[in-house]
């Protein structure tokens, strides 16, 4: 699992920030399709990077903020203590880099249409995540060579994993994509063995893909 993708997708259907049982739902959603019916799970796979606990100063209005406090924080850290204790979960964890502040997409935006002087609240911490994208292929690729199994479930939106998708296939893997609903390039179901269906009040959005999907 996507962890950024799938917490994100969650978090706009839910209206709240996923929890363990928000995780395990899907999970058991996923499992109980037709196309996977006489499989035994190896494990879950949940790759994401550990949320940002920097301190940073507002190049503005020099004002603090504690990355370890706020309730980003909070959430990400209680959902993966809770994932990593729960049986056949493994988590996989890329590293989170924060270089200091950028422009808000809202704010660029503003400025764009009504050029103006950035204040304050125009600028957010700059976080990046790494080598979480790097571990979901790896994986596959291990999982495929050491013939360990013999169908892969990833969820995700992001079509970066094509020539992982590709590779598996190559080496005799069933690859099955579950977007959750969330709209995705064509070319990420091309090179799936099987598209698993939304949930139901997903399904009116599976046909507007965006031109990236969320991270």
């Amino acid at each position: 699992m996507d962890g950024g993708f799938v917490t994100k997708v969650l978090e706009k259907r839910l209206k709240h920030f996923p929890n363990v049982a928000d995780v395990e739902t899907e999970c058991n959603r996923i499992k109980a399709h037709d196309a996977l019916k006489g499989y035994d799970l190896l494990r879950i796979y949940f790759y994401n990077a550990p949320p940002a606990s920097k301190t940073l100063k507002n190049p503005v209005d020099g004002s603090i903020v504690k990355l370890g406090q706020t309730q980003v924080h909070v959430h990400h850290s209680s959902l993966f203590d809770a994932l990593e204790l729960r049986p056949d979960f493994a988590l996989r964890m890329g590293e989170t880099m924060v270089h200091g502040w950028k422009l808000g997409s809202k704010a660029l935006e503003n400025m764009s249409a009504n050029p103006r002087q950035p204040t304050a609240k125009d600028f957010v911490p700059n976080i990046e995540q790494k080598g979480v994208d790097l571990r979901i292929g790896l994986d596959i690729a291990r999982l495929a060579l050491r013939e360990l199994v013999d169908a892969i479930v990833v969820v995700t939106g992001d079509s970066d994993f094509v020539p992982a998708f590709k590779f598996a296939r190559r080496e005799g893997i069933r690859v099955y994509l579950d977007h959750m609903g969330h709209g995705v390039r064509r070319e990420l179901k091309v090179h799936a063995d099987l598209v698993l269906p939304p949930p139901p009040r997903a399904k009116a959005r599976e046909n507007n893909p965006p031109e990236k999907s969320p991270k």
